[in-house]
């Protein structure tokens, strides 16, 4: 059976049948496992044995900073914002108006930022650099709000600043990407790779700069430098949905679907990850296609339910593209530009006009890009279309 047939006999199914959600599953025991969270067997032994000290030892500041780092870690690891909540319950107890933890703060900032709650993370961070200028994770931070609010000249001063307390690498990576946001995309991209030739970071950081590098590339319309950058980042063996779900992305742009299904076999938790996974599945038909879908559905389903809006971006893509319509994912797209203004945000709200056929709506965009001197040959297109 084809898998138009299977879409338009779900179709049928769902218009004969009433719109039941289902009930929440309430546990009768608390020792019911409900799910078991993918932590590797030595992760979760470390973390056990860390959870066990803080409980111990409840008035350890430096255990429970620890405990709380290795949750956001997870976090991020896994896209998973139950790690975030677990991280933020162990700070709370540090989390006072006087200001005593900065370190505290910082990390609660980052779960903040997590959650797209940027306003409050800019006034945990402005708090923090106020009395201690020389933490350089509070300038990081600060400087990735600002980045991805649009707001690259404050970002800028946020990365200079940085320069002062951290490694060439790490700021050279941060200045080099508010820079190559505002016109200085060639600049940017040379320097950045003259660093890299000769920086010694840990997988970590290279993994950031390489993937940086990757994104400058595709923006500048080097394709074979993109993938190449890409390639050496994923190589470094560091697990990031960031890197996995751009370089899915690059394959896209290019319709190599066959190779983002290799890539992201069984990636069904990490929400960005689902997402590449299904459009590729989409457009080759593959088997899972209507599964995963499906999956995601429940999954923009309980967001919603819990007021979650943070993967507003990718909710647009799928609304768009899978479920067709156009004026829902365009809504999607203007509520995530509120948001946030990375070339991805505009580019899915570009799309969704000219799906919509709402021109006007992307307006904003257009502007943006034009104040800022926004360089992506992915845009372009769009743009020349909008204006057509």
């Amino acid at each position: 059976m084809s898998i138009i047939i299977q879409l338009i006999i779900v179709a049928w199914i769902a218009l004969q049948s009433p719109l039941v959600w289902p009930e929440a599953y309430i546990p009768k025991d608390y020792a019911e496992v409900l799910e078991r969270l993918p932590v590797v067997t030595g992760e979760r032994k470390q973390l056990m044995a860390l959870r066990s000290q803080v409980t111990e030892n409840p008035g350890n500041y430096h255990l429970a900073l620890n405990l709380a780092r290795d949750y956001i870690a997870l976090g991020r690891l896994n896209s998973d914002p139950r790690y975030y909540g677990y991280a933020e319950a162990v700070l709370a107890p540090w989390l006072t108006s006087t200001n005593e933890h900065p370190d505290a703060l910082v990390l609660h900032a980052t779960i903040l930022q997590n959650r797209h709650d940027f306003q409050s993370a800019l006034a945990d961070l402005k708090s923090v650099i106020t009395s201690n200028p020389r933490l350089p994770q509070a300038w990081l931070t600060l400087s990735a709000i600002y980045e991805v609010q649009g707001d690259y000249s404050a970002a800028l001063r946020s990365c200079l600043a940085l320069a002062r307390f951290s490694n060439s690498l790490t700021a050279s990576v941060c200045m080099n990407s508010a820079l190559s946001l505002s016109g200085q995309a060639q600049f940017s991209y040379d320097q950045l790779v003259r660093v890299v030739s000769n920086a010694n970071g840990d997988p970590e950081e290279l993994t950031w700069a390489y993937t940086l590098l990757g994104e400058l590339a595709e923006r500048l319309n080097q394709v074979k430098e993109a993938e190449d950058w890409y390639k050496k980042a994923i190589a470094q063996d560091r697990r990031s949905v960031y890197l996995l779900a751009t370089y899915a992305d690059f394959l896209l742009n290019h319709n190599r679907t066959d190779e983002i299904i290799e890539l992201l076999q069984g990636e069904t938790r990490a929400d960005p990850l689902l997402l590449r996974l299904t459009l590729a599945e989409q457009r080759s038909q593959h088997k899972d296609f209507l599964q995963h879908a499906s999956l995601i559905e429940d999954k923009m389903a309980a967001a919603k339910a819990r007021g979650d809006t943070v993967h507003q971006g990718d909710e647009a893509r799928f609304t768009l593209y899978v479920l067709k319509d156009a004026k829902t994912a365009l809504r999607l797209a203007i509520n995530n530009w509120d948001v946030q203004k990375e070339p991805r945000d505009a580019y899915i709200l570009l799309e969704s006009s000219l799906a919509a056929r709402q021109p006007g709506a992307a307006l904003s965009v257009v502007k943006f890009i034009e104040q800022n001197h926004l360089e992506d040959a992915r845009l372009q297109p769009l743009l020349k279309l909008l204006k057509s």
